[in-house]
């Protein structure tokens, strides 16, 4: 008994609708998924975000400022505030940390090493490198691409009040796209934003990680603001994120202490004075504290978490 060629013909079709159909559910799902969001819990920082560099041989169009606001998203999801600080006025700012410190000019009564208004860490990088290829083969009635985009970041993390790289590394993302069509229907693969973004979010997404375990290891900091017989009040409030009952040690800052090589502060010499324990927070940036043993504190004096 012979098949008719009406039905190989249905045969045939029916084969290749679920090939089609298969093809374009593989390159929906490759193209919707997305980098796990990065958790934090530690205190609410306001991080600002230097523009990223365009260091990509290349010279892909937009690809910094892609960066830089893929960045600015995940910063927010995590929980941190972010905000935007053009190079212009961050390279002010480390030319007057750099005169002061040297003694070129006076600190006055504002230290510009202690940065930028209720900023904490500033984030700043490069694109360095970006590239498309395309992977294919061909199946019985189709064929199936695979678009891949790779792209390399450098990134820093810097403690605004000390100018001090908590993290400096590279690192790199990719993102990949399937696509597919009918033999002699053709599958073109056009130029897709997405890809870039897909691959940029994967690199910054790595690089935030290792930020945010870097944030969670360093213990929290702030000054005193006012002392008041046997309270005193510091700079935390409620996005320290602090519990009534933590415990802070209480530090002295004395001089900088100066690399002779290259005349740049290292930090201060900091010596303890005492402790203090928090009672509660007046608003979300300040908080107040009892002090448990030590005098003589003033303004100005840092405070830090003990950790138990």
């Amino acid at each position: 008994m012979t098949s008719s060629p009406f039905r190989f013909s249905a045969a045939v079709a029916v084969s290749f609708a679920v090939c089609l159909f298969s093809n374009v559910l593989t390159a929906h799902a490759s193209a919707d998924a997305s980098p796990a969001a990065v958790a934090y819990n530690g205190p609410a920082y306001t991080i600002a975000i230097i523009k990223f560099a365009n260091k990509t041989p290349s010279k892909v169009l937009g690809i910094g400022e892609a960066a830089t606001s893929i960045l600015r998203t995940q910063l927010k999801a995590a929980g941190l505030e972010p905000v935007d600080v053009t190079e212009d006025a961050q390279r002010e700012q480390d030319e007057l940390i750099k005169l002061q410190q040297t003694g070129a000019i006076k600190t006055g009564t504002k230290n510009a090493a202690e940065g930028f208004e209720s900023v904490d860490y500033r984030i700043q990088g490069a694109v360095t490198s970006y590239s498309e290829v395309e992977e294919g083969s061909d199946m019985l009635f189709y064929q199936k691409k695979t678009q891949v985009a790779r792209v390399g970041v450098d990134y820093a993390l810097i403690d605004i009040a000390t100018g001090v790289s908590l993290l400096a590394e590279s690192g790199d993302g990719e993102w990949r796209k399937e696509t597919g069509g009918a033999l002699g229907f053709g599958s073109r693969s056009t130029a897709d934003g997405g890809l870039r973004d897909g691959a940029l979010r994967d690199a910054l997404n790595k690089a935030l990680a290792k930020m945010i375990d870097k944030l969670n290891s360093t213990p929290f900091q702030a000054s005193i603001l006012l002392v008041e017989n046997q309270t005193a009040l510091i700079k935390a409030g409620d996005k320290s994120r602090l519990k009534p009952g933590t415990k802070l040690a209480v530090y002295r800052r004395g001089q900088d202490l100066i690399d002779p090589e290259t005349g740049r502060s290292l930090g201060k010499r900091e010596k303890m004075i005492g402790e203090v324990t928090l009672t509660g927070h007046q608003n979300d940036r300040v908080s107040e504290t009892q002090i448990t043993f030590g005098s003589g504190f003033q303004a100005g004096d840092m405070v830090r978490v003990i950790k138990p």
